[in-house]
């Protein structure tokens, strides 16, 4: 009988998982009454990559290089979380934070973070975005998340031509 770690798929190496483990980690989080409740995101990272390792199919394999990436991407998004919410405020017109739905809210803070304090070309971390938006959202979560971050890329492109 095999176990289910020996039937394991190899660790992912891409940025798109990274991005995934990412947003699981933020969401666990954000959201109220959850086993992340009232725990700081560091701890909920650990507790993530602890059960990734022991062959949990919540969590796919990472790679070490993929879940430093996503490592680097939540401490990025906690220390810059006010400049990021404040320029989705800015892009995201006509909603607040407490109309839109917590999954859309994490990928887009997640990706605000990715455009504004790294240097990944856009167009993948868009991508990315909206991949994770789609299996995770609702119906309209995928074209929601690609109107705001393609809005969001081309306010930044005109400000680095002018």
């Amino acid at each position: 009988m095999t176990r289910r770690r020996d039937r394991a798929q190899p660790p992912l190496g891409t940025r798109r998982a990274a991005r995934e483990f990412a947003f699981r980690v933020l969401f666990e989080a954000e959201r109220g009454g959850g086993a992340g409740a009232g725990l700081p995101l560091g701890a909920i990272f650990t507790r993530a990559e602890g059960a990734m390792r022991e062959g949990d199919d919540t969590f796919p394999p990472l790679s070490e290089e993929a879940l430093a990436f996503a490592r680097q991407l939540l401490e990025g998004l906690e220390t810059r979380r006010t400049e990021v919410d404040d320029q989705l405020r800015r892009t995201i017109r006509g909603w607040d934070f407490g109309q839109m739905a917590q999954t859309d809210l994490n990928v887009l803070r997640l990706a605000t973070y990715e455009l504004l304090y790294t240097s990944e070309p856009h167009p993948p971390v868009i991508e990315s975005a909206v991949r994770i938006a789609r299996k995770f959202g609702g119906e309209d979560s995928g074209r929601f998340v690609n109107g705001v971050l393609g809005g969001l890329s081309r306010t930044l492109s005109g400000n680095r031509d002018a």
